[in-house]
């Protein structure tokens, strides 16, 4: 009898794990597929384009210490000679040895790679802040920096930095004077990322059209944080009371979803330029008024990915930026739902937008000294 009961067991077992083997590769119903679940695959019968590299060369003013050891550094100067990448940015947020650190794996390569530092914000919330802030400035400078950033705030405080974030002090902030003016003093251009994509303040409700990646870094639910339309109006207080401080507002300053608005401040504030950094889904969404908006000031705008140092997002940026391919996904690059449409931009506005724009910003800043 136990033996009968012992086979009983075991089939019924087995056909448990069977029916669950079979639910797990089932396809989902409608009714209960998962908004994360969302894949939509193109079905279009249109162009599509391998932009293989960049038209023109490039100017990357928007990459991190992605290359964590010297020969990694090295393969990624191969990669950047594949795809026309001239030169990079690394964008640290990084003071004292760490800065130094990160600097000499790069030194190697002089002509390939420039070396930003980051704000030493120490003492922040006590009397007596900026001196030492200042004077490591000027020391990282004497290293080898030659800009400063990615700042970064998106309603709670500059906190995009290393060893301290400061918490509830925004760009504006009368005690960043000093930092900004020094700036200007060794003509470092500045690299601040303000907010974030408006979809991650509005209510993570049916309406947010944004909902899928929005949800993932949302911001909505955060006590006593800034709002969007707040952090766009520090950045402006900030670049008009220290004019001639360089601003670059990586992102498209996040307005992304207002265009005209970051039209409207590079109209009065010659300080200040944009990246077009890890946009290009949020922007490809609306090819013909992107379109525009690079064409008038393709002057104002920087060339810069911020998505790693793979060849697949270096062609995925150069498609969007030349091509003319319509209702395409980036879903290894992109959690939004919506598809992409090339902007078929210009060859004018391409040089510009690749390379010509950050020279103007970094030979302005090099001559300077």
């Amino acid at each position: 009898m136990m033996n009968v009961l012992r086979v009983c067991f075991v089939v019924l077992l087995a056909d448990l794990c069977a029916s669950a083997v079979w639910a797990a590769n089932e396809t989902p119903s409608p009714e209960t597929l998962l908004l994360k679940d969302f894949r939509p695959r193109s079905i279009y019968k249109i162009p599509q384009t391998t932009v293989e590299k960049a038209k023109y060369p490039v100017i990357d003013m928007h990459a991190h210490d992605y290359a964590r050891t010297p020969e990694r550094v090295t393969e990624w100067v191969r990669l950047m000679d594949e795809v026309n990448v001239e030169k990079t940015i690394i964008l640290t947020y990084a003071t004292g040895e760490e800065f130094d650190r990160i600097y000499a794996m790069y030194a190697k390569y002089p002509d390939r790679f420039d070396v930003w530092c980051g704000f030493d914000y120490t003492g922040y919330d006590r009397p007596g802040f900026g001196p030492a802030a200042v004077a490591e400035l000027r020391r990282c400078y004497e290293v080898g920096a030659r800009g400063v950033g990615e700042l970064g705030d998106k309603g709670k405080g500059l906190f995009y930095s290393r060893p301290t974030k400061a918490w509830g002090m925004h760009l504006d902030d009368p005690r960043m004077d000093p930092l900004l003016q020094e700036c200007a003093a060794l003509q470092m251009p500045i690299n601040i990322h303000v907010a974030d994509p408006i979809w991650m303040y509005e209510p993570m409700d049916a309406t947010n059209d944004g909902l899928m990646n929005a949800y993932r870094w949302r911001l909505d639910n955060q006590p006593g944080i800034v709002g969007h339309a707040g952090m766009i109006r520090i950045l402006e207080r900030a670049v008009k009371r220290h004019p001639k401080t360089t601003f670059i507002a990586c992102h498209f300053a996040n307005c992304s979803y207002d265009l005209d608005y970051l039209g409207r401040l590079l109209d009065e504030c010659p300080n200040l330029y944009a990246d077009i950094s890890a946009r290009f889904a949020e922007t490809a969404a609306t090819p013909r008024a992107t379109g525009r908006f690079y064409e008038k000031y393709a002057d104002r705008l920087v060339y810069g990915t911020d998505m790693g140092m793979s060849k697949s997002v270096y062609q995925l940026t150069f498609r969007v930026l030349e091509s003319a391919d319509e209702h395409f996904y980036a879903r290894n690059h992109s959690s939004y739902h919506w598809a992409l449409h090339g902007l078929a931009l210009s060859d004018s506005v391409l040089t510009k937008v690749y390379r010509e724009t950050a020279l103007k910003i970094l030979h302005k800043h090099s001559q300077a000294r």
